[in-house]
């Protein structure tokens, strides 16, 4: 009895024209979508075992099933069409992968081409929208074919010699033989799974950056303010993005300074302070605020600086002991 015919006894009336192995590629689309919309299974390690297979492969076999709907022909019959529109088992998963791997990144360009853009929402609607479409098409066509010509993936004999391989070996060797073949596919997957849901933890650390904003309202890092009137303002962005592992608390200090060169060093002569920010994120997150420079000491290659630390200031912040610094070199004119 066909497989096809044995799933439609169980499957919903919906899903009865469906063959095994599209339902697996349905269901497998819906607890991707599932796992990464779901608030509280997005943030396990679930999203990630079920959204590699349906980035990696998923889309790839839908598309090589609504391409090729018919069954490998028997190369041992001398009447067995060669020339027709099918391909054998291990060709059917080798395309499945080079195909998603085509068609992922295809999905990207389109929507960065679109007001979309390339966000979660749209890439992962797309994948899946374009999987049910090539999941319909490959059923219909399988449909319009006689039965034993379309495909279908032989579960159950697949099982069936597994289980006489395993548990009915032909000698002593080919038992044990087995018993390290399981032994062996059972760590190769555990050793898999753990480093997917496990990942090693990066180096630690966080990026300190100041943006302007340009005509297009777009921040960019160049066209910073150099030219200053004293009691007038002008307009930075101070960034921090906190890759630290852990939620962290930050202390900006801005200062300006009037500094002079000596002896292949820096020599901080005046200083005023401008303004202190306190700032607490989590990991991964990215901390952003405008900063208006209003300087009052006059002066040539007056220095405002931006001091990071980590936690509390220290009594007296220099660019020495903080923990990240950026600046920018202004000229302060009187009125």
């Amino acid at each position: 009895m066909d497989d096809d015919v044995r799933w439609s006894r169980i499957a919903p009336p919906w899903l009865r024209y469906l063959s095994a192995d599209l339902t697996v590629v349905f269901v497998l689309t819906v607890l991707a979508v599932g796992a990464v919309f779901t608030p509280v299974v997005r943030d396990t390690p679930v999203r990630i075992i079920v959204g590699l297979p349906f980035l990696l492969f998923v889309p790839g076999y839908a598309v090589v099933s609504a391409l090729f709907p018919m069954a490998a022909p028997d190369l041992s019959d001398d009447d067995s069409d060669l020339n027709s529109s099918s391909i054998t088992g291990l060709e059917r998963v080798a395309l499945s992968f080079g195909v998603s791997i085509a068609i992922v990144p295809l999905i990207g360009l389109g929507l960065d081409l679109t007001p979309l853009g390339i966000r979660l929402v749209p890439v992962v609607l797309s994948i899946s929208v374009t999987v049910f479409a090539s999941t319909v098409v490959a059923a219909y066509r399988r449909q319009t074919l006689p039965p034993e010509e379309r495909f279908s993936v032989p579960w159950r004999a697949w099982v069936a010699a597994g289980k006489g391989e395993l548990f009915k070996p032909e000698g002593r060797i080919d038992g044990v033989l087995n018993i390290l073949l399981v032994a062996s596919l059972l760590l190769a997957a555990g050793s898999v799974g753990y480093a997917v849901t496990v990942p090693k933890e990066g180096d630690s650390f966080s990026e300190f950056y100041l943006l302007t904003e340009n005509d297009e309202g777009e921040l960019i890092a160049d066209e910073y303010p150099s030219e200053f009137v004293a009691g007038e303002s002008q307009s930075v962005v101070v960034g921090i993005d906190n890759q630290e592992h852990q939620p962290m608390e930050y202390t900006i200090i801005v200062d300006i300074h009037r500094v002079q060169a000596e002896n292949n060093s820096t020599v901080v002569l005046e200083r005023e302070r401008l303004r202190t920010f306190e700032v607490q994120t989590e990991h991964n997150e990215t901390w952003q605020r405008q900063h208006s420079i209003s300087p009052e000491m006059l002066g040539d290659r007056l220095r405002v600086t931006y001091l990071l630390y980590r936690g509390d200031a220290p009594a007296r912040p220099t660019p020495e002991n903080a923990y990240r610094e950026v600046h920018l070199w202004i000229n302060v004119s009187s009125p």
